[in-house]
């Protein structure tokens, strides 16, 4: 077990403490470098600090104490470059945004490795001359908007603009049980402030489409507040309704989480200027949709 010492400089700063550490262990689940910092295994210039959201500068000491990193390592040579079709939704030399398709990774786990999209993005880097770096995430059987940034100014740009809640992001999901109106989720998740808000654009007795804006970000944020209130995703089998989804899967085939990054809004990295990208839902869930005979938003 070794201790790690990180001096903050220009070139590697992130304001926020998880953040920097984030990027600086790019190795590590934020789940684990969250427990690093609550435990007072992290310290700044010397003292212990247990706030994730400790503020940086430049000339700053980051000690990471009484962990083993090793075990969380991956190294450089399990991401092997991977030729895989993108849909590119848009692309210029500062990013690169993708409709992210379901059932692909971002990032190789550990155990049977499968083709991950950094993977196919890094191949699709090296064609055109750019380093890829994901800026924000999608999880494995979530689909729809994804930008990613050309090279390390600009990624630390879009992280700072994502950690700033400057950016705007609407999901399309199908929850169990019948939601008309809108309505606003304002309940805390690990800790931390969480918002979201919802509008039903169709409903039947048995399911609702919603319209789901968050600015939060938290981990799994709109599958634990919706079924926090008693909608649960449909397909959601960690936070879900099992025996339901079950069932839904025989009638109209569905086979994943019905959630999908519809639309993004974001400042350019370089010019500054705001941005909306918009992804088309994948075939398989616009095919529940024509089921029900619910309109594809």
């Amino acid at each position: 077990m070794m201790d790690v010492r990180i001096v903050v400089s220009e070139e590697n700063f992130y304001r926020r403490l998880d953040r920097f550490l984030r990027k600086t262990l790019s190795d590590v689940p934020l789940s684990a470098i969250y427990k690093f910092i609550r435990k007072g295994n992290v310290l700044v210039n010397g003292k212990s600090v247990k706030r994730v959201g400790y503020e940086l500068k430049p000339g700053d000491t980051v000690e990471i104490r009484h962990v083993d990193l090793e075990s969380y390592r991956r190294k450089k040579e399990d991401l092997v470059p991977q030729k895989i079709d993108l849909d590119v939704v848009y692309e210029d030399d500062s990013i690169l945004v993708v409709n992210k398709p379901p059932g692909i990774a971002l990032h190789p786990g550990k155990g049977l490795h499968m083709v991950t999209l950094i993977e196919g993005l890094i191949h699709y880097g090296m064609e055109r001359g750019f380093e890829p770096h994901l800026v924000h995430r999608l999880d494995y059987n979530t689909s729809g908007v994804l930008v990613v940034a050309k090279g390390k100014r600009n990624a630390r740009i879009l992280t700072d603009l994502f950690k700033r809640r400057a950016v705007s992001k609407t999901y399309i999901t199908l929850v169990k049980g019948k939601v008309e109106g809108s309505g606003r989720i304002d309940r805390e998740l690990d800790g931390q402030e969480a918002s979201t808000e919802y509008e039903s654009l169709s409903s039947s007795s048995e399911v609702s489409l919603l319209r789901v804006r968050i600015k939060t970000g938290r981990k799994h944020q709109i599958r634990r507040h919706m079924a926090l209130v008693g909608n649960p995703v449909v397909g959601d089998n960690r936070y879900g309704d099992k025996r339901f989804n079950r069932y839904f899967k025989r009638r109209y085939g569905l086979k994943r989480q019905f959630l999908h990054c519809k639309e993004l809004k974001i400042l350019h990295p370089k010019s500054g200027i705001e941005m909306r990208f918009e992804a088309d839902l994948w075939e398989d869930l616009e095919s529940v949709l024509k089921k029900l005979g619910f309109p594809t938003p």
